[in-house]
């Protein structure tokens, strides 16, 4: 993709005018059929929301780019992104760009003094990069596009003061149905998924078998995401529903395994060991070590005398 032009769009007005669609009926909240759509995408075109928006895509012919992904989609997916982050869509040769499907644009000040306006930072899809979306199977899509049209069909009716109440529980329910259908995504694509298991395993073996360590200290959970290609929420996401525990978990797990290997097979010294595993004061690495194991470095190591 070249550089294109940023669109940073303040409103959900601004958006509805910059693509051609009539005034939102509310200013706040606002569901686009991409039908609808008068000015359609050309070639290129680059774009930041300061609101959320959730999409399903079908049928959609053409790149999209968040971040350093790019992605092509030949089915049906649901993406979430939070205000503030970038996206590009690419029709390509100058197309363009046909799809079906609808945008859900929520503005933070529709969730004003509601509970859904801490909760939904919960929600760590926000966070995903585009190609980590959910692909819905049939019954699936069908659920979440009938609470699509709830939203649509409530804020569109006469408003009144049980209005926004109504469409908070309807949004609060489309988000839970959104987290379980991830939860059985990172089941179902066991191949895949595993394949990220596999993949950070033989990393962390490398990064603690070299010398990185002791001149970088431990990898963070976000440089491990980039090396592996995904995003760090999505990772966390993946490696709980495979093994129960984080990204940073399985960072300390293989600390520790190689510590007790150092501890039970040379004469270092802690303070050598920690340092050697990239740490600057030894009492964090003992403090750490127990309480991963229950033994103070030095107890673990008389167990093997």
């Amino acid at each position: 993709m070249q550089n294109t032009t940023l669109h940073k769009i303040n409103t959900i007005s601004e958006y509805h005018k910059l693509m051609g669609l009539p005034k939102p009926q509310h200013p706040l909240i606002s569901m686009v059929n991409y039908e609808d759509i008068v000015r359609p995408c050309e070639g290129q075109m680059s774009m930041m929301f300061d609101f959320y928006s959730i999409s399903l895509k079908q049928n959609f012919k053409g790149k999209m780019k968040y971040g350093q992904q790019q992605c092509d989609f030949d089915e049906g997916i649901l993406f979430f992104m939070s205000p503030g982050q970038v996206f590009a869509i690419d029709a390509g040769n100058g197309r363009s760009i046909n799809h079906s499907g609808c945008m859900l644009l929520i503005h933070p000040d529709f969730l004003w003094n509601t509970p859904l306006a801490k909760t939904i930072k919960q929600y760590e899809f926000f966070n995903y990069s585009l190609y980590e979306g959910l692909f819905l199977s049939d019954k699936e899509e069908t659920t979440i596009i009938s609470m699509l049209q709830n939203v649509e069909q409530e804020y569109r009716a006469n408003i009144d003061k049980f209005s926004q109440p109504v469409i908070i529980a309807q949004l609060e329910l489309l988000l839970t149905y959104a987290d379980r259908f991830y939860h059985r995504q990172f089941i179902t694509r066991k191949i895949s998924n595993h394949t990220i298991l596999n993949r950070l395993e033989d990393l962390l073996n490398k990064y603690f078998s070299s010398h990185a360590i002791s001149k970088q200290g431990l990898p963070t959970v976000q440089h491990i995401a980039e090396v592996l290609n995904t995003s760090p929420n999505y990772l966390s996401g993946v490696l709980k529903t495979l093994t129960g525990q984080s990204t940073q978990q399985h960072i300390h797990n293989k600390l520790i395994e190689k510590a007790k290997e150092k501890l039970s097979t040379t004469e270092l010294s802690v303070s050598e060991i920690a340092y050697e595993l990239g740490f600057e004061h030894s009492q964090s690495f003992s403090k750490l070590f127990k309480t991963k194991t229950n033994f103070s470095p030095l107890e673990f190591r008389h167990s093997f005398n």
